[in-house]
């Protein structure tokens, strides 16, 4: 829900079902808004998003856009002192029919459909100069395809691996952020607009960022304006997130830690540490970071022909306690066992490294891209079973069409895993999100995905997607599939 949806076990249950989608929608505005009829709801839910067309649901501070130039201020009172925000996303996908001879425990099925749903109220404030405080507190419900099981890139970074047919809250960040200007007093500074987990303000070109509490990873590392937020562009968990970043997280995506940015010039380099969860794939994240991961990133902001680029490298390792696929096959041999990472597991290391590109083609066109690779020999901890991966995709917005506030995506995404990850699944192995009990005839996942959002007359957002899956789940016996989905959001 990488978010990048993004996780861990999945709790089984039947969805929200077709009679309750509209209550669903209804209950969530309700909850932002207070109480209402459901025809205020309705109309309250499409105004909301007249206030701000766009945005991101993770931290801002790390976009590149600058805004319009301004003097530094005088003081913190120059700067926004308090901010609320909310969002409602809604999604319903369904898979075609699609060749299956066989299944296992973490198959993905033909002919059928899941829903999910979130509303999120963002409260933010100043606490002292050049620091600004927040709590997000939201409401989920629904779930993923198959309890979000059966691809290794999988197609909504909305759906979680926990799920609940009644809504339910949760607090998924709360966080402080401590800007560190480096310029002069006579230098310009950049102005930065308000959005959910940002308060207006300005700031120095050169500075450092500071970020501490519960957020999620991707909030700071990995991001990209064009395919990092299912709520608005991509669905799919590869193409939102390098589907190698085994980012630290809980069942939702979050975890707990900091983050050190510093801004000089073009360049920026972060630094993070965070907790994992407690087991590999658990709702519950480690306290006190014996099991951690520390990231780390550089990012280069260019220009080419006067068009603005930027390219990312991303780094991590992981320690917690992991097992080795080789070990869990060979026990299984020895005593006629279940082929279980978890039987084997000790403390040890799995490390990855993405590079992520994005350059603008034309004033409403970019490109960008993403690649990655990650330990194939032992379990993986937190997000998606995948040790290689290339991620291409175009984003354009409707401005060629005289629709300025729709945006059409296209991305083609291949995922691939070593050969003792084929073995293991092959054997039954289970991974994070797939196994089919058997891996005769592995084959890379290849994913194309293409999107369009549409700005309706309300101000609200309606997006349809189109995915369709080549060797799900790695696994040339089943498949192709195509899923179908969409999406409604608002946002202020």
């Amino acid at each position: 829900m990488r978010l990048k949806l993004v996780r861990p076990r999945v709790l089984a249950g039947p969805g929200i079902g077709p009679r309750n989608r509209r209550v669903h929608l209804l209950l969530a505005a309700s909850l932002l808004l207070g109480p209402a009829s459901p025809v205020r709801a309705t109309v309250a839910m499409a105004a909301m998003a007249a206030m701000a067309a766009t945005g991101t649901t993770g931290t801002t501070d790390r976009h590149d856009s600058p805004g319009a130039i301004a003097p530094p201020p005088d003081s913190v009172s120059a700067s926004e002192r308090l901010a609320i925000h909310g969002q409602l996303t809604y999604v319903e996908q369904e898979t075609g029919s699609f060749n299956a001879p066989y299944a296992g425990p973490n198959s993905l099925s033909p002919r059928h459909g899941k829903e999910t749903a979130d509303a999120t109220l963002y409260v933010g404030a100043r606490l002292w100069a050049g620091a600004e405080g927040w709590l997000a507190v939201e409401i989920d419900q629904g779930f993923g395809l198959n309890n979000t099981l059966g691809l290794a890139g999988f197609t909504s970074g909305e759906a979680y691996k926990v799920g609940r047919n009644k809504p339910y809250l949760r607090l998924p960040r709360a966080f402080i952020r401590q800007t560190v200007n480096l310029g002069e007093a006579n230098e310009a500074h950049e102005a930065v607009a308000g959005a959910a987990n940002q308060l207006a303000d300005v700031r120095s070109a050169d500075r450092f960022v500071f970020t501490l509490g519960k957020f999620a990873v991707t909030d700071v590392f990995d991001a990209s304006q064009y395919s990092h937020d299912p709520r608005s562009d991509f669905f799919n968990w590869a193409v939102i997130d390098a589907g190698t970043f085994d980012y630290a997280a809980d069942a939702w995506g979050f975890t707990v830690g900091s983050a050190a940015e510093w801004y000089r010039g073009a360049w920026t380099l972060r630094a993070g540490l965070f907790d994992l969860s407690n087991v590999p794939n658990s709702e519950h994240l480690d306290p006190g970071a014996h099991e951690f991961q520390i990231v780390l990133e550089a990012e280069k902001r260019h220009e080419l022909f006067g068009l603005s680029g930027k390219a990312l490298v991303t780094y991590y390792q992981s320690r917690g306690r992991m097992g080795l696929l080789e070990d869990a096959i060979s026990l299984a041999q020895r005593t006629g066992g279940p082929v279980d990472a978890a039987a084997v597991r000790q403390y040890r290391s799995r490390v990855g490294v993405s590079i992520a590109l994005e350059q603008q083609l034309d004033t409403d066109l970019a490109l960008f891209a993403r690649a990655g690779a990650a330990g194939g020999n032992v379990e993986v901890y937190e997000f998606t079973d995948i040790d290689r991966t290339v991620a291409l995709g175009l984003s354009i917005k409707g401005t060629r069409w005289s629709r300025t506030r729709d945006t059409a995506g296209l991305a083609g995404i291949i995922n691939d895993i070593s050969a003792t990850r084929e073995r293991y699944l092959d054997a039954g192995g289970l991974g994070v999100l797939i196994g089919d009990g058997r891996l005769p005839h592995p084959g890379r996942e290849q994913i194309l995905e293409t999107y369009y959002s549409v700005a309706i007359p309300a101000q609200a957002f309606v997006t349809f997607d189109y995915q369709r899956v080549t060797n799900p789940a790695y696994n040339r016996d089943r498949g192709p599939v195509s899923i179908l989905a969409v999406r409604l959001h608002t946002q202020f």
